[in-house]
């Protein structure tokens, strides 16, 4: 009888490997599926769980084939992959080696939601103090959807139903396509126009290519920017859009979003029972009150004895007459006492004290004023001889008594022989007078 062999669990796991390796379909594979549990190692190898609606495999992507990708994986990313299927010995599990990964066309437009979401987060477009206050009681909706299909319907039928004396105005627009985002911008411009105490944009539901024009940075920008209080009802409950960021407020569905805009008949019918039943109430309060005072009034003290009243008022002008006098008093004492401790410095200092002081300063001040003119009346006249005698050492006059004349020729100093002619008529300055003079002869 042959005897049985047990294979090691390393064993049939390499086996297994082996036979996934050298399978040629699995080794390139092109899958589609959606991020989960996504995990980036320190070493930078990337592992995740890629899935679909029915199923999932394990994924692993090496830090040489991640450093090429042009994106962040993160997730609920929608991908496109190509790897290889093998099995992991270790664990006994299969898995996708990820050689290439980039995004499926949903993952693109999650991305960009999320752009979107982040720059007009910051921009504060979602800030709750510029969301505007929903009326509780509208005359007026304007409702901007597409005119066919369940959305308008549930939202007129619901108005009507709720609160019928609310007039409901339908702005048609196109909700999906290239041509809707414009188009809704365009139809929230004009409803902002008409006076509406509120509006509702929305469509029904659909799969986030459906629903992009609510995504769109203009639409958002609109409904900021409009003046009149907005309820966004795009989708369904768990489809949110960045208009729903944006509105004043978010309904989970176009019938939600006419719920929250009006009110029953039969609350308020509920609402005016209950304000009846208050106002009876604080009516009754009043009168009570009323009742209360008057009474109190009637056995006022003051009114069974009004003399009562003057007499108080005589005590208090009493009271204010006798302050008033001890404050007088009080300051004529007070000047009293000042004008005697001034009386007695008078008696300590005599006039006439002060008078004989102030006279012998003077005399010391004009001995002292006539000490210092003479003094500056001896520099004036040192200074003036000696100016006098500078100017008789360079006086011409003075050299004319050495001696010495000054020839001139009709007022002209002659300081050459060459500046007179023979019979020329000459004065001759000497120091003692002048002489007048004819040149005979020139040497």
């Amino acid at each position: 009888m042959e005897e049985n062999r047990y294979l090691e669990v390393s064993e049939i796991n390499n086996y297994i490997k082996s036979l996934l390796d050298s399978n040629i379909f699995l080794n390139k594979v092109y899958l589609r599926g959606e991020i989960s549990n996504f995990k980036c190692h320190t070493r930078g190898h990337l592992y995740f769980t890629l899935k679909d609606d029915l199923s999932r495999i394990n994924a692993v992507m090496f830090q040489s084939s991640a450093r090429t990708l042009q994106f962040t994986p993160e997730d609920g990313m929608k991908v496109l992959v190509t790897g290889r299927v093998s099995a992991y010995p270790t664990s006994g599990s299969y898995q996708i080696y990820v050689e290439a990964m980039e995004l499926d066309g949903v993952g693109n437009l999650y991305i960009e939601f999320e752009k979107l979401k982040e720059k007009l987060y910051k921009e504060g477009l979602f800030n709750k103090e510029h969301k505007k206050a929903i009326p509780k009681y509208p005359e007026k909706i304007g409702i901007i959807t597409a005119d066919t299909g369940a959305a308008v319907r549930d939202i007129m039928s619901t108005i009507k139903r709720r609160f019928p004396m609310c007039q409901a105005i339908l702005f048609p627009t196109l909700v999906q396509g290239e041509f809707a985002a414009p188009n809704i911008v365009k139809q929230i411009e004009l409803a902002d126009t008409f006076n509406l105490d509120l509006l509702i944009v929305g469509r029904g539901g659909g799969s986030i290519e459906d629903l992009w024009a609510f995504n769109e940075e203009v639409v958002a920008r609109a409904i900021y920017n409009a003046k009149t209080p907005i309820i966004s009802a795009v989708g369904h409950e768990p489809d949110f859009t960045i208009a729903d960021f944006v509105a004043d407020l978010r309904a989970p569905t176009p019938t939600g979003a006419a719920e929250m805009a009006v009110p029953t008949v039969k609350d308020i019918n509920n609402l005016i029972e209950q304000y009846k039943i208050r106002l009876n109430k604080n009516i009754k309060n009043l009168v009570n009150t009323k009742f209360i005072e008057l009474y109190n009034l009637k056995n006022a003290f003051v009114l069974k004895n009004p003399m009562s009243l003057y007499e108080l008022k005589e005590q208090k002008l009493d009271k204010l007459l006798d302050n008033l006098k001890r404050n007088i008093q009080n300051i004529l004492d007070s000047k009293k006492h000042i004008l005697e401790i001034n009386i007695n410095k008078i008696k300590i200092i005599k006039p006439t004290n002060i008078i004989n002081n102030n006279e012998i300063k003077l005399k010391e001040i004009i001995t002292n004023l006539n000490v210092v003119i003479n003094k500056k009346l001896d520099n004036i006249k040192h200074n003036l001889d000696y100016t006098i005698n500078t100017l008789k050492l360079v006086n011409p006059l003075n050299i004319l008594s050495n001696g010495y004349s000054l020839v001139r020729k009709n007022d002209h100093v002659i300081k050459s022989s060459k500046d007179v002619k023979i019979n020329d008529e000459i004065n001759i300055k000497l120091h003692d007078g002048e002489i007048i003079g004819i040149v005979k002869e020139k040497i």
